[in-house]
Parts: structure tokens; sequence; C-alpha cells
């Protein structure tokens, strides 16, 4: 009989426990169990092999005989069954006795259903959010199928408590002005370290904030923490920096500028007191050595530069934002390679810029100069501000990096 069927009947609980409840019979009921959780009829023969002493003297007592000398151990439940009505121990049979020693059984098709329900509505405060923020429709999908959830809650009611306060806090993302990421936490979500690294939550929405802002794929703890930034969310306002030079709006930079010295600029400093003054134009290159040569051709004289020194910090998006937001012309130039062509687009996603120097002809007329040139390596990239730049760079194969077409950079940057 399997367990939906089974009924609650009167059994001899004292007897019951004596006979089929011995502790030499747990592989038995353990083994009945599982065929009435899988709904299948308790009749035929369960074996248990290298039994016991102790398993083998319950069996004779549950029986009433010498179950065999064998090495095994066999016991047909339909005999069991008989036993047990026949003696009133259980007059409803094998399947109400189990029920009685064991406890209530659940089918497994029935509890696969009710988790897989449970699973359903834990995603809803995701489905809320993705209808408020159509953006994060594909990031919500991926997070539906890629299981991410279901690693970092382990169950469902877990996941619908992680997926609530995910929905919360993206929904207050991205900030302007940019907050400490503590303090941000503590405001939205009751606690200053809910999102400190390694917690579930800020995993989901570290990754949700990549989706919102677009920021790209990466690993590292800098990476991390320029994510975070490119949401207003600061982790730590004083390690990011951006280089600059003949930028001017506050003492700082004043000085600096009237010195003809690089000035190095904190997300503090811009994010407590940005320039007050905004230049037509902003050069941008990705080298330090570029703008290092130009203080130290131009000095007083060089208009203002900014210097990325690789992928852009959140200091140096805030100070683009800034300028960009003060309509303040920004040009831009990198190497001529793959790694350069990333890092060029994944700023292009954030803030405008226009090319200096820095498409297919510019390409293609640097590299007919560079005889020497280092070959190009590493995985293709596109150029959003050049279509026929990937292809320039796959035909010729070679790299030009910053340094080698300085000069030409110095010319644009005469004053």
């Amino acid at each position: 009989m399997s367990a939906p069927d089974a009924p609650a009947g009167h059994v001899d609980h004292e007897r019951l426990t004596r006979l089929l409840g011995d502790p030499g019979c747990a592989w038995l009921l353990d083994r009945i169990r599982r065929r009435m959780e899988r709904a299948e009829p308790l009749t035929g023969s369960v074996i248990l092999a290298a039994p016991t002493d102790g398993e083998r003297a319950a069996v004779e007592r549950l029986l009433g005989r010498a179950p065999g000398g064998g090495r095994s151990l066999s016991i047909r439940l339909d005999a069991v069954d008989t036993i047990l009505r026949r003696s009133g121990i259980s007059p409803d049979g094998l399947a109400t006795a189990v029920i009685a020693l064991t406890g209530p059984v659940t089918l497994r098709s029935d509890a696969r259903r009710r988790e897989a329900d449970a699973w359903h509505d834990a995603y809803t405060p995701l489905t809320g959010l993705c209808s408020e923020r159509p953006e994060l429709t594909d990031w919500g999908e991926h997070i539906r199928v890629s299981g991410l959830v279901r690693r970092l809650a382990r169950g469902p009611e877990t996941a619908r408590a992680l997926l609530t306060s995910t929905a919360t806090a993206l929904r207050s993302l991205p900030t302007d002005p940019a907050v400490s990421l503590p303090a941000f936490a503590a405001r939205t979500l009751g606690d200053a370290h809910a999102l400190d690294d390694g917690t579930p939550l800020a995993t989901l929405v570290h990754s949700g904030i990549r989706a919102l802002t677009g920021f790209p794929d990466g690993t590292g703890a800098e990476w991390r923490r320029e994510a975070w930034a490119s949401a207003g969310l600061l982790k730590d306002a004083l390690s990011s920096t951006v280089l600059t030079l003949g930028l001017r709006g506050t003492p700082a930079l004043d000085w600096a500028t009237g010195t003809g010295e690089p000035a190095v600029l904190t997300l503090r400093q811009l994010t407590r007191t940005p320039p007050r003054t905004t230049p037509p134009v902003v050069h941008i290159c990705e080298n330090p050595t570029v703008l290092a040569t130009a203080a130290d051709t131009y000095g007083p004289a060089c208009p203002p530069l900014i210097c990325l020194q690789g992928q852009p910090s959140a200091a140096a998006l805030t100070l683009l934002r800034h300028l960009h937001s003060h309509r303040a012309r920004l040009l831009y130039h990198g190497d001529f390679d793959w790694g350069g062509i990333r890092i060029a687009a994944a700023l292009l996603q954030r803030v405008p810029w226009r090319p200096w120097r820095y498409t297919t002809v510019d390409y293609r007329a640097a590299a007919s100069r560079s005889p020497m040139a280092p070959s190009l390596t590493g995985t293709p990239a596109t150029a959003p501000w050049d279509p026929n730049l990937r292809a320039a760079l796959s035909e010729l194969g070679v790299r030009i990096e910053e340094e080698t077409v300085l000069d030409d950079l110095l010319t644009d940057l005469a004053p």
C-alpha cells in the first residue's frame, strides 16, 4: 500500500514498537519508507547484505522463524504485512505500521512539486524589480537560469529573502552624489555590513550593478571597487585616483597647473569638491608617459590632459562625468591593441568622447611608419566609435602603443 492510501487506523503501539521498532529493523523501515515515498507497492522482497547478529535476531522475532543462514538477509514484505494484520498489531497493514513508527510519509513527486512552487515564488521580488527596471530584464533572466541564487541561498525561503534585499538595494541605484558603501547599506538595508565582500547579497547586488551601469567583466579587488563606484557606491574614497595635468578649478589644481606639475586627485576630493571651472576641451590618454612628457614639454602652458592609467578608475569616471556634464568636449587616445580597444570601449559606455588620433586612418598611418612594431596578440575586440578599426588591427596585426605616436600627440597639445 502506498503512502497516500495508508489509513490512519488503530495499531498496538507497544507490540509494534517491540516487534518492528526494534533497532535491528531500522534498515527495513528505511527501505519501506523509501518505497512509500516513491509510491511503489509494498510487495516482493528486500535484501540486506552482510547483516549483523542483532539484525538477524530482530528479523527472526518479526517473522517468528529464523530468516535463513545465508550471507544476506531477505524478507518478503507481503509476509510482514500478513503478520501485522493477523496479529492485530496493525490491522490495516504494513504502511499504517510504518507511519505509526516513523511519522507521515510524503510522496517525492509532491515534495518536488511543492519545492518547485516555492522556488518559483522565491523569484517574485526579482520579477517585480525587472518590471520596474526593464534594463535589468536580461540580467534577471540570467540570474534565474544560471543557478546562482540556488547556490547562494540553498533553500527557497532564504532565496526569497535574499532577492527581496537585492531588489531593495538595486531600486536605489545608481546614487548621485556618490555615498560610501557601508552608509548606503545601513540606510537601505538596515545593516552597514550587508554588502561586505563575500556575502550572498553583495554578490547579487554587485552583479545587478554591472547590468545597470554596463561595467565590464573582470576580477580582483580593484575591479570590484570600481564596479561599486560605477553605481555611486564608494568602498574606499581615497585609494581610487586619477592623474591630471593643466586642469583648474580648486586651490590644489590651480597651484599644480600654475607650476606645470601633474596632480593626483582622489575620489574623495572629486565627490566633495569637484573643479569649479570647466575647459572647453579635455584630452584623455591611456598611459602616464604621455602626460609626463607633456608636462616636461609645455609645463604651465599645457592644455587640460587626463590620464586613465589603464581601466578607468572610479575617480577618473567621476571627473570625466563632471566635465562632460559641464559641456567639456572629451577627446580620447589609447593604445592600438585589443586591450586598449576594450579600455576605450568601456569608457565610451560610461562617458561620451570623441577619438583623438584614434581611428582606422590613424592606426594605418602609424603602422606604416613603425616597421618594428610588436605583433598584436589577444582576443579581438570591437571599437564602437569606428567599426572598421577591428578589421584593420586584424589585417595588419601590429600593436601601436601611445609612446610610438607621442610626437603626434604632443603636437596636438601644443599651446
